[in-house]
């Protein structure tokens, strides 16, 4: 048995889920892998954002808490456990299943919700309409994403080069300068990561006044870093946000 739930957090995300699923598809899941799969992928795709309504294989094989879970859900191996999980939700309906080409030419099999949004994305790529691009798949949140929440919620969506840049960040810097910085640019509507880790090259370089007046606020820090905020929102698609649930409103 698994160590007991210490119970959810306050505040914590929350994530809608239609009420089809408890009341015609849940009653028809006889298959706890088939469960947890499809729970993962409501909690996943609420991750994605713009056109990026699907996931990858690996999205699901390299998610540890995933992947763990399954090993609860049968003795068998995971990966088995998985594959067959996943069969489950498509010949029942649930997920939607097409293999697709990236940019290198490498076939790759894309999952997408059976929902209107997840119909037409699936024909978007059995047409040729859209491309992938692993340059441009966005990350899903690791299993402790406090900075990588508050990255997503104030800045843009989380790439996986962001991610990396933010794993950087974690390592030089301590977490309430990173919340500050982050709040700093937010303020200055230069929502970019750039200028992020302008702010915080600066304080460590020349200090950083606790308490006092704050020489870095946007306004002073233009000129230090007026290079950090070329790019914005507006013209970087690594930091463009597009509020596109996985289910219709």
């Amino acid at each position: 048995m698994t160590d007991p739930f210490t119970g959810f957090s306050s505040p914590d995300q929350l994530i809608p889920i239609p009420e089809t699923f408890f009341v015609e598809l849940l009653p028809k899941i006889d298959d706890l892998a088939e469960l947890k799969v499809t729970l993962f992928c409501m909690w996943a795709l609420q991750q994605r954002e713009g056109t990026q309504q699907y996931l990858l294989a690996s999205d699901f094989s390299n998610h540890a808490p995933l992947i763990e879970g399954l090993r609860h859900a049968r003795p068998a191996s995971p990966t088995d456990t998985l594959q067959d999980a996943l069969q489950r939700a498509v010949t029942r309906g649930t997920l939607l299943h097409v293999r697709v080409s990236d940019t290198q030419n490498s076939e790759l099999g894309v999952y997408l919700m059976n929902t209107e949004r997840g119909r037409a994305m699936l024909a978007a790529f059995q047409d040729g309409r859209y491309t992938f691009d692993p340059a441009q798949q966005l990350a899903l949140l690791p299993p402790r994403p406090n900075l990588y929440r508050l990255y997503e919620q104030e800045i843009g969506p989380l790439t996986p080069l962001i991610a990396e840049a933010l794993k950087d960040l974690e390592q030089e810097f301590p977490p309430e300068w990173i919340q500050e910085a982050v709040q700093i640019a937010v303020e200055g509507q230069a929502r970019n990561l750039r200028y992020i880790r302008a702010v915080l090259d600066r304080w460590q370089k020349e200090g950083k006044r606790d308490g006092q007046p704050n020489p870095l606020h946007p306004q002073t820090l233009a000129s230090g870093v007026a290079g950090a905020t070329q790019s914005t929102t507006s013209d970087d698609p690594f930091f463009r946000r597009e509020s596109a649930p996985w289910i219709e409103r």
